[in-house]
């Protein structure tokens, strides 16, 4: 009995913390009010991003910040939400 209920929590927590491709699909307009691609550059283009979000609700982009002269790599981590789209960047 024990294990079963351990089972069967355990099969809801790795459904829950999975990520799951949004509700409403994201757009190239809402991609862009996040400003991405003015504060780092990305070599993933603006359509390949869109696909990941629509398809697993996330992306994540390695980048640099984009500051002349200066080679700050990143990592950035964007989640589709039901408010919009999350934008969080980690120094590499």
């Amino acid at each position: 009995m024990k294990r079963l209920m351990l089972g069967m929590l355990l099969a809801v927590f790795l459904f829950t913390a999975c990520a799951l491709p949004p509700e409403n699909p994201v757009t190239r307009e809402e991609l862009m009010r996040t400003g991405i691609y003015q504060k780092f550059v990305v070599e993933e283009s603006p359509e390949q991003v869109l696909d990941m979000l629509n398809t697993y609700g996330e992306a994540i982009l390695k980048g640099k910040r984009n500051i002349p002269g200066k080679d700050y790599l990143v990592d950035i981590k964007l989640l589709a939400t039901a408010e919009g789209i999350e934008v969080l960047d980690y120094d590499r």
